[in-house]
């Protein structure tokens, strides 16, 4: 099976399941045994999901009569075709001819005068239907409208530059573990290995890759010389201003980027408590600090419910990175635009009040808790935090003095793009 079918079937399987590429597409990559087509099937599926509303409002506009809904596949291959067309540099008929033959491999041979026709046709007309593109929101910016209408409301003179730096693609940022090398060591390192980076402003351990690679082919990697976290995530670890003997609940705790930051920049922590809930991500978790060499106290629980966890010791500093939209990360999961809907947010601002709700009680009076989410919608950030400290007396938010981002109400906030970051939110909570 080719990579274009095989792309074809994992978009298609992600919108009916409703579930993430990143979780999904791997068990699809195992049929391509050739390295290369298994980059083209990923560069595919995330081309799709980038510019879906683009491609999907142009292939409405080219139907003249819908296809059956069993016959997702086949409209998904057609946006792979687009999407060939459109943003990549195959020859056209090329394109083309290995869309068309697609039709084949999905075991839907009747689809290929259909296919063809209509990529034809799209070739033919280009022009005429980009001019119709630039007269709607959504394939313009090649963004659901909900959500367009939410960045308009709350970044009203940026909300352009956010949407464009969403649909492109995001680079790769590394974070050196200072307790096995420093960033000087490890620059020498990747020179010497011919991999051109830079050193970065904002975080002392941040390094900058001119282009994304695998992980297997940067030096020491598997060693936990070096982990890959955005520059924006990197600001976590310091905002919590960490002290020796000081005793640390990391809550909702997968991937463990953040948690292994912690315990590289304090090595004097008395304990550090990490939780996570999902099976699949505590796993990760775990495998995180194996790879890394470092150790926590790890609890597969869910944070809200302390009582089955929690050993009565209060907490010193607590970071709670709290589920959310993810509306910050789309350039890096692009399916986040397609999957998610606006009755997600109310669910999410749920949960992270519940959680914040939960976790206070257990922090020490003139410990601090570090909210975080890597949303860009006020309703899960400033938002939050109003509500929050109103119902609770005790909880005063500090000023976070930060030149990497844009100052809030209650906290600080970076946007996709900006400074090549992705969009985080950041407010501190001192317990008075």
């Amino acid at each position: 099976m080719q990579a274009r079918a095989i792309a074809a079937q994992a978009i298609a399987e992600i919108l009916t399941r409703g579930q993430t590429l990143s979780f999904l597409l791997p068990s699809f990559l195992e049929h391509l045994v050739n390295p290369k087509d298994q980059a083209f099937a990923q560069e595919l599926c995330y081309g799709v999901f980038r510019w879906y509303y683009r491609l999907d409002f142009i292939l409405q506009v080219l139907l003249t009569k819908e296809l059956k809904p069993k016959d997702i596949d086949i409209r998904v291959l057609i946006l792979v075709g687009l999407y060939q067309l459109g943003y990549l540099r195959t020859p056209p008929h090329a394109a083309v001819s290995a869309t068309v033959d697609a039709c084949d491999d999905l075991r839907k041979p009747w689809a290929k005068k259909l296919v063809n026709a209509l990529l034809r046709k799209y070739q033919r007309d280009s022009d005429r239907l980009h001019l119709i593109i630039d007269k709607n929101n959504a394939a313009k910016y090649a963004h659901p409208t909900w959500l367009l209408e939410y960045l308009q409301r709350d970044y009203p003179d940026r909300w352009p530059a956010i949407t464009d730096a969403n649909n492109h693609h995001p680079p790769m940022f590394l974070r050196v573990n200072y307790r096995k090398t420093t960033r000087s060591d490890y620059m020498a390192r990747l020179e010497t290995a011919h991999i051109k980076a830079e050193e970065t402003n904002f975080s002392t351990a941040g390094i900058r890759l001119s282009k994304p690679m695998n992980v297997d082919e940067l030096p020491e990697f598997k060693s936990g010389y070096v982990s890959v976290q955005d520059l924006a995530a990197q600001l976590s670890a310091p905002l919590l201003d960490l002290k020796s003997g000081q005793r640390v609940l990391d809550a909702c705790a997968a991937p463990g980027g953040k948690l292994t930051h912690i315990l590289e920049l304090e090595p004097g922590l008395s304990d550090i408590v990490a939780i996570e809930y999902d099976a699949i991500r505590y796993e990760q978790l775990r495998r995180t600090l194996d790879r890394v060499h470092l150790t926590a106290t790890l609890v597969h629980a869910d944070a809200r419910e302390s009582e089955k966890w929690w050993d009565g010791i209060p907490f010193d500093r607590i970071l709670l990175d709290a589920p959310c939209s993810a509306t910050g990360v789309i350039r890096r999961h692009p399916d986040i635009k397609v999957l998610r809907k606006p009755e997600n947010i109310a669910g999410a601002t749920q949960i992270q009040y519940e959680l914040l709700s939960t976790l206070w009680p257990l922090l020490k009076r003139g410990g601090k808790l570090l909210y975080v989410t890597c949303s860009i919608l006020s309703p899960e950030n400033d938002h939050q935090i109003r509500a929050f400290s109103a119902n609770h007396p005790d909880a005063k938010p500090m000023t976070i003095n930060g030149e990497w981002g844009l100052t809030t109400a209650y906290g600080i906030q970076t946007l996709p793009g900006q400074f090549d970051m992705d969009g985080f939110y950041y407010a501190c909570l001192e317990k008075t």
